[in-house]
């Protein structure tokens, strides 16, 4: 009847369409006109099936659509939560970590890292109100830090009102430190890794001396860590931990020499695994954007990004921080 962007192809996404109401009259006099936003199911012998999000599916005749066209997916309930709220799930992974609130930001610190800090756990999470002038809190962020002799380091949202005031405050961009917060289902991920589930460490380390192999899981409360060694050697692992329905996965890791068999799928599976007996229905975790193969990896279990983050130094130690690890 009208012009539109409808046909076969749509079966299957979100669409909006506009249908005249035949034997009804409009405020104007007129045709009566009704939209529906929903999914289509189904396209063919006259007419389209189009489910809401709530209530019955809807049958429309096709020669009764005015207008219509596909719509991009509506947001899940995990991509609406705001990135404040996400990030409030990381502080799981790291128990032993110190924090302050400034306002919404969270000030941290690992009183006794073992080896390189991590940025993660030695920065403040400027996300949010602080409270304060922004002037004021990036003081208590420096006095935090001076007062604990560590360098001041905050991670901010890209392109944010609070990167442009560190930024124009002379605080300097940490090269190799833009991350994604990825974020994705339980229940998804863990389908798409059943065949990697299926398979054990020795078949994937056959060629290594299997014998010598050895897989150790070792859980701690909401927190899972999987290591992966060869001898004394460690060669792969990574760890979860579950806050609430939450299940973040950090420090995914295989030697080089060991890639491309397999193993990062099957420790991965054993997190989500674990994640998943645990309760957890929501999976995130934080990638960095140079990471291609661990982005390729993700994608490919249906994760996608929620907010970008970056760390700025503050200008007299921005540059020490090569040091520092994600």
């Amino acid at each position: 009847m009208g012009k539109h962007l409808l046909g076969p192809h749509v079966v299957g996404q979100r669409v909006v369409v506009r249908r005249i109401l035949r034997g009804q009259t409009g405020p104007t006099g007129g045709p009566a006109f009704t939209d529906i936003l929903g999914v289509c199911t189904a396209w063919g012998e006259g007419r389209c099936l189009v489910q809401p999000e709530r209530g019955p599916a809807v049958v429309i005749a096709i020669a009764d659509i005015v207008s219509g066209k596909p719509v991009p997916p509506r947001p899940s309930v995990r991509h609406r939560v705001s990135p404040e709220e996400a990030e409030s799930h990381s502080l799981v992974l790291w128990p032993q970590v110190e924090t302050e609130q400034v306002g919404a930001w969270v000030l941290r610190t690992d009183p006794a890292p073992v080896g390189r800090l991590l940025k993660r756990a030695n920065s403040a999470l400027a996300i949010g109100d602080p409270g304060l002038p922004l002037g004021e809190a990036a003081e208590a962020v420096t006095r935090f830090y001076a007062a604990r002799e560590r360098e001041p380091l905050v991670q901010v949202l890209a392109d944010s009102p609070e990167e442009r005031f560190f930024a124009d405050a002379g605080w300097e961009l940490v090269p190799g430190g833009d991350a994604e917060f990825l974020i994705g289902s339980v229940a998804r991920t863990a389908r798409a890794l059943r065949p990697a589930a299926a398979l054990d460490f020795e078949t994937l380390l056959a060629g290594n001396r299997p014998r010598e192999a050895q897989v150790g899981v070792v859980s701690d409360g909401p927190r899972l860590n999987v290591e992966l060694r060869i001898g004394n050697r460690l060669v792969g692992g990574g760890r979860a931990a579950r806050s609430g329905d939450w299940l973040g996965v950090h420090a995914l890791s295989v030697e080089p020499e060991l890639r491309r068999r397999g193993l990062g799928r099957r420790i991965m599976a054993e997190l989500v695994e674990w994640g998943a007996e645990q309760g957890a229905t929501t999976l995130w975790l934080h990638v960095e954007v140079d990471n291609h193969a661990a982005q390729a990896l993700y994608a490919s279990l249906g994760m996608t990004p929620h907010h970008a983050l970056r760390y700025l130094a503050a200008p007299a130690s921005a540059s020490r921080h090569a040091f520092l690890r994600p």
